[in-house]
């Protein structure tokens, strides 16, 4: 078990978030901050707090548990006269602020981007919305499910005979935490150059869309979009998931020549490597089903350790289709820790993803378990009861 250390201090310590996001977006964001360093407030609403407290299995917050670590929380109630004077004093002594209202939300507070920036000139605001601060869509609401549907993604994702498939967790969120993280760290070096404060505008859309635009391109080209093809790839060959003799799964790829070549060799098909259909890249995308059919053959006959042992030994890009259920005790995961156990007062401890990137010289660490509801709020108040706001 992971125990945390409240005296680690990453790159980021000394840089204080006012996070007042909700859900999947903004806490991406701020955790990647707080698990370099910084000091996360997370401003709470009274009684529900954020959203993601309520994402639960087995009645217990995970999520909140993964996405909340690292933080602090405060109840401040900031539609009270009260509640907007101690977040003003709250900004005013930060160098980021995190928010994820409908474009326009922070304005209706009184708050907008002006008034924030005669508080603090220097202060990085990261204005995460589904569209974007500006265009048509901005003052439409946004969910990640509706924007990884309009971005093109759900289209490309699936089988060709089957419906377009959402993906099966929150990624159009998730990238743009990423992002968001990425934008808020360059404004903050620029601030720190010039003293000058800025937006950064985050739509979910973009960040997701980002993934595939080379499609836009490739529509340029053919006139036709790209559809659906399930586990292979529209522009190599071969790759695809293969069913193992015991019910389990291989996922095997040649997009370079060399291994495409290699795995002819070992599957006990040299002949293909002169064979026209197959001997370049072009001409496998082209006969892909061919190919896969003979591929799968092979791999058919055979367990998947008996496959995952000859493609080692052979060096071939073949891996394993793993369940979180064979992540857990994997050899891989346990000798890179990919997955920490961090202590958890209600369930002891919580399996989670590690810290990322790994650092060599300034790395993150595990300062606090998510925070309950408010508990910070006196701690995070009294830090900035001596701020005036003239």
């Amino acid at each position: 078990m992971k125990a945390c250390n409240p005296n680690h201090e990453g790159p980021l310590a000394g840089v204080k978030v006012i996070d007042l996001s909700r859900l999947v977006a903004g806490n991406m964001l701020s955790l990647f901050l707080a698990d370099f360093g910084a000091d996360v407030i997370k401003i709470e609403r009274p009684e529900k707090g954020d959203d993601l407290r309520n994402w639960r299995e087995a009645g217990q917050a995970v999520y909140w548990k993964v996405y909340g670590r690292n933080k602090r929380s405060a109840v401040i109630d900031f539609k009270t006269e009260e509640g907007l004077a101690q977040l003003k004093k709250l900004i005013k002594s930060a160098q980021i602020v995190v928010e994820n209202f409908v474009p326009g939300g922070l304005e209706k507070m009184g708050l907008s981007p002006d008034v924030l920036h005669q508080l603090n000139p220097a202060l990085v605001i990261a204005r995460v919305s589904g569209w974007g601060q500006t265009g048509p869509y901005k003052s439409k609401p946004g969910f990640g499910t509706l924007v990884e549907a309009m971005s093109g993604f759900a289209y490309l994702n699936g089988f060709a005979d089957k419906p377009p498939a959402l993906p099966p967790l929150a990624m159009a969120d998730m990238i743009a935490g990423i992002y968001g993280a990425a934008g808020v760290l360059t404004a903050l070096r620029a601030a720190e150059k010039n003293g000058i404060g800025q937006v950064v505008d985050l739509s979910l859309f973009e960040p997701i869309f980002s993934l595939i635009s080379s499609e836009a391109a490739k529509y340029q080209l053919s006139g036709k979009p790209t559809m659906r093809s399930g586990n292979q790839s529209s522009h190599t060959a071969p790759r695809n998931v293969y069913a193992c003799k015991d019910d389990k799964h291989i996922a095997l790829s040649g997009s370079m020549q060399s291994m495409a070549m290699k795995i002819f060799d070992t599957i006990g098909r040299p002949e293909l490597k002169t064979d026209p259909r197959f001997q370049d890249n072009d001409a496998r995308v082209e006969n892909k089903d061919l190919l896969d059919n003979i591929i799968q053959e092979f791999i058919g006959s055979k367990t998947q350790d008996d496959c995952l042992s000859l493609f080692e030994q052979a060096n071939v890009t073949a891996g394993p289709v793993c369940s979180v259920a064979d992540l857990i005790d994997h050899p891989f995961i346990i000798g890179r820790e990919a997955i920490v156990h961090l202590e958890d007062e209600e369930l002891g401890s919580v399996p989670m993803h590690n810290i990322i990137p790994r650092l060599s010289e300034s790395p993150g660490g595990f300062r606090r378990p998510a925070p309950k509801l408010g508990e910070h709020t006196d701690d995070v108040l009294a830090e900035v009861e001596h701020i005036t706001l003239n």
